[in-house]
């Protein structure tokens, strides 16, 4: 490392360290903007210098989740520079470049809208597409606009780079026809799809004609296997497979993974059909980096949680899971879980933030209906806490079975009042709501800060 890059570094790496002892943040990216004002090439170079090389993962949903799987895979055999607080924006990309003095692989999670630039300057050896979805449609634009960035994205990459795509979500599957270094994954279970598609479903349209697609399987949104009457266009073949799917409860899953050097039983500590896809794609990312069979077995099986992500903290004799919710897809698919044991008291928190996405009015394209029908008492909380109630008594909740407490620590005071030791408390935040409950469940001493993973 040159002189001018290791003290520009040391530089970033020390006001890192500040940030934290003055309970500013964790140093997940002032290091990195501070860093690129030096000297924007920096992070290019930092790149550069990993002997291992990078892979990077984005997605609409999932990709926090996905890349902390594979993380657990990799970090046995590589020293990793990872984005493990979700800081991924290019400021948190180099921030966890200079706080990894000598890791070996780079495993960053990217803003899909980030995806461009991040390509251009990791140059990786691994890139991994998960999923789009309309999501702050205020901040990215429909998902067309994002799909052409990412398609200029791997036009520039080198031929040598491998592709990975969840082939069941067309958008994404198109980035990869006819490139020869390419990984397709997916789910192949059609005992676990839905009858039809939801109305939220985004990318129902054929690329080739514009047809309808039809769908022999839908799993999450659009995802699953498509194939248009007409042109004939179709999901192409499954390089690795999830098949022969258990879903148990709130608490795992387990499925079979088949691929290219072999079949191994996944057992997974985390539930809902959306986490298969996320072991599914984090899997497809490890192979690809070169990990066996029997380390993705083994990762998956240790893994647990990503902070915010049906995590589990313990306060007060009682459980505190956390539920992420930013888009109509994925919060549907939180519905979904939750509906094989609705809790009788849920939270949530809806805020407003730039991070959330200030146009709010994806909730009505939630399908809440099978969790109000049953859900004991819900409490609407969060900066648009008013807007979440409103929707809440329009889905049919009765006024006695909802509370509007905009406080997020009175809220989840509330909530947890009323359950029962020894039981968990469900909360559904967006993502600014779920940072601030995590923050006070920290202050309280019931979970480390996130920037130093969970509990």
């Amino acid at each position: 490392m040159g002189i001018r890059l290791s003290l520009e570094t040391s530089a970033a790496r020390a006001l890192g360290g500040l940030s934290r002892i003055a309970r500013r943040g964790g140093g997940t990216t002032l290091p990195g903007k501070a860093l690129w004002k030096l000297d924007p090439g920096a992070v290019d170079q930092l790149a550069a210098r990993l002997p291992h090389g990078v892979a990077v993962m984005s997605a609409t949903n999932g990709k926090t989740t996905t890349t902390a799987m594979a993380a657990e895979i990799l970090g046995g055999e590589h020293r990793l520079a990872w984005n493990r607080a979700g800081a991924n924006l290019l400021s948190g990309i180099a921030s966890a470049l200079v706080a990894s003095r000598r890791a070996e692989l780079g495993l960053f999670e990217v803003d899909e809208g980030a995806l461009s630039e991040a390509v251009a300057r990791l140059r990786p050896r691994v890139i991994t597409l998960g999923n789009l979805f309309r999501d702050q449609l205020d901040r990215y634009g429909e998902l067309e606009i994002v799909a052409e960035r990412w398609r200029a994205a791997i036009a520039a990459l080198p031929g040598d780079a491998m592709l990975v795509v969840n082939a069941d979500d067309p958008v994404v599957a198109d980035l990869a026809d006819g490139r020869e270094n390419a990984v397709r994954f997916g789910l192949d279970d059609p005992t676990h799809a839905r009858p039809s598609l939801q109305h939220a479903a985004d990318s129902k349209y054929c690329l080739r004609c514009g047809s309808p697609y039809e769908f022999p399987a839908a799993y999450v949104g659009h995802l699953g296997d498509y194939v248009c009457p007409n042109c004939g266009h179709r999901r192409p073949p499954l390089a690795v497979a999830a098949r022969r799917i258990e879903l148990r409860g709130l608490q795992a899953s387990r499925f079979e993974l088949t691929t290219p050097v072999g079949v191994v039983d996944i057992e997974l500590g985390l539930p809902g059909l959306y986490n298969v896809y996320n072991a599914t794609a984090a899997a497809s990312l490890a192979l690809a980096v070169g990990a066996s069979l029997a380390d993705v077995r083994d990762g998956l099986g240790r893994f647990s949680a990503a902070f915010g992500r049906f995590e589990r903290i313990r306060s007060g004799g009682k459980s505190v899971v956390l539920l992420l919710v930013k888009n109509p897809a994925g919060a549907n698919e939180v519905v979904r879980t939750l509906e094989t044991g609705v809790p009788p008291v849920l939270v949530v928190g809806l805020n407003d933030a730039i991070a959330d996405g200030q146009d709010v009015s994806w909730i009505w394209d939630v399908d809440f209906e099978p969790l109000l029908e049953h859900a004991g008492l819900v409490i609407a909380s969060g900066d648009r806490a008013a807007e979440l109630g409103l929707r809440m008594s329009y889905g049919g909740l009765p006024p006695e079975r909802l509370e509007v407490i905009p406080s997020l620590e009175k809220a989840l005071d509330r909530g947890l009042g009323l359950v029962e030791a020894g039981t968990e408390l469900v909360v559904l935040p967006t993502y600014t709501a779920m940072l601030a409950l995590r923050g006070i469940l920290t202050e309280r001493g019931a979970v480390r800060p996130y920037w130093e993973g969970s509990s």
